[in-house]
């Protein structure tokens, strides 16, 4: 969403840029800069007017001076806007899903009619109709698992790897990934399970043994599926890709991003499953640590290659298992941080500013998490003490976040506004903060009181 430049959007487009041609011999601020510029030219945008173009400047280097622990004009604000469109439409979050030409017209609608300095869109929303035609499994949704009225989706967490298949993640996560964890999750390619490694590599394919799996009946079913499935994405996509360029049109940016996860979270929310990771610390920490390492390597190759092809600025790492009282911090100086960090400082050195997004508490964490070159990490925070981290961090590090999702349930505009007024006081000083909510997206919250937020910005956010 388009709300202060603060969440990353995926790049729908499939062409790649093209780098600078010194780009290897740059240094990771030189690179970093680089990536700031591409976002501030805005190449490619047809700006509506010049007022418009004089607006998309002046936020993206809001920003820029926020990121780079500058500051700017004033504080920006992140709204947690989530699917409130849809609610003020009256629309359930099941016809956003399956019919998106009501969900662009409800955005719309409320980019025109909110009041928020701000634009949003719905592109973030799965299409229900791709998901039933690939049989996914790894979430329910409206219709699907849960009630018609239900406002959202729920991920369905399973032991979608088996503890005795570790090696074979080790040994080949492409051919792992494509053989063994696609068929499971992915109904209508089970029959994937079939099909010959891709990467042997050691001897030219024998067409009769390589395509034997493709003369079989399920696996030709599962082809002619996706086949069908990547159409309809594409309907999908070109809806949906317009309302994401109406915005920087009109003059609100949303910087290119990439969506990363800590290799601990990677293999404990998509293979194991919490309880199967926690157990796995125990029973088997040396193959735990390896897969960690070769998710790691996985991880800086997918973000790197995406953001280079988009000219790309933000990787996003939600953090999942990491926080207080999730694990020991023996536990997270052992089997969480490090590999996070790898894979950190490989993209720092690339010049993506890496966006960590701590859910729960981070208390006493973040003393360890300060180690990177200023600038370099921008933190958003869902329930951990803002004061504490504007005195560990804020020297060097963009800080965001916790404004509470129930104070804009259930607050009046009066308690939200006076809320961020001291959130902005205590760690707005000097720059480098956002204010924002303490999580991505506070469903069902008061329009009013996101009008609070942005009030108080305006109001208490300004330097001099």
């Amino acid at each position: 969403m388009v709300t202060g430049g603060f969440a990353a959007g995926p790049n729908l487009s499939t062409q790649k840029a093209t780098l600078d041609e010194n780009w290897a011999n740059l240094t990771p601020s030189e690179k970093k800069h680089r990536r700031f510029q591409w976002w501030l030219s805005a190449e490619g945008v047809k700006f509506v007017d010049r007022d418009a173009e004089k607006a998309y400047k002046q936020r993206v280097q809001r920003m820029i001076d926020v990121y780079e622990v500058r500051q700017p004009d004033r504080v920006p604000v992140n709204v947690p806007i989530g699917h409130l469109p849809a609610h003020y439409a009256g629309l359930d979050y099941r016809t956003v899903m399956y019919e998106p030409e009501k969900a662009i017209a409800a955005w719309e609608k409320f980019n025109r009619e909110s009041g928020l300095d701000a634009f949003v869109s719905p592109a973030g929303t799965s299409s229900g109709k791709v998901l039933e035609m690939i049989d996914y499994r790894l979430y329910i949704w409206p219709g699907h698992g849960l009630p018609l009225d239900a406002d959202g989706f729920q991920y369905v967490e399973g032991e979608y790897m088996t503890v005795d298949e570790y090696d074979a993640l080790i040994r080949d996560p492409s051919d792992f990934w494509t053989r063994t964890y696609i068929p499971r999750i992915l109904g209508a390619l089970e029959p994937w399970k079939h099909l010959q490694p891709i990467t042997n590599v050691f001897e030219i394919p024998t067409v009769q043994g390589y395509l034997m799996p493709f003369t079989r009946p399920d696996v030709q079913a599962s082809l002619e599926k996706l086949i069908e499935t990547g159409k309809e994405l594409s309907k999908w996509v070109s809806i949906m890709s317009k309302i994401n360029r109406r915005g920087a049109e009109l003059g609100y940016p949303a910087a290119r991003g990439a969506l990363a996860k800590a290799p601990f979270d990677t293999i404990g929310d998509t293979l194991r499953g919490t309880k199967g990771i926690f157990f796995d610390m125990y029973r088997c920490p040396d193959k735990l640590h390896k897969a960690m390492d070769v998710m790691a390597d996985v991880t800086i190759d997918y973000v790197i290659s995406t953001l280079n092809s988009s000219k790309g600025l933000l990787a996003t790492f939600p953090l999942h298992k990491g926080a207080d009282g999730w694990m020991s911090q023996q536990q997270f100086d052992t089997f969480y941080w490090p590999s996070l960090k790898k894979v950190i400082d490989a993209l720092i050195k690339e010049g993506i500013l890496v966006s960590l997004f701590a859910e729960g508490g981070y208390d006493t964490r973040i003393e360890k998490c300060n180690q990177f070159a200023k600038g370099s990490v921008v933190w958003l925070f869902d329930k951990s003490d803002m004061a504490h981290a504007k005195k560990v961090l804020g020297k060097d590090c963009c800080i965001s976040g916790n404004v509470p999702a129930s104070l804009l349930h259930t607050g009046t505009p009066a308690e939200v506004k006076e809320y961020c007024r001291k959130l902005i006081e205590t760690c707005g000083k000097g720059g480098g903060y956002i204010l924002a909510a303490g999580n991505a997206s506070a469903e069902r919250a008061k329009l009013d009181n996101l009008r609070a937020m942005q009030d108080a910005a305006a109001e208490y956010g300004v330097y001099n």
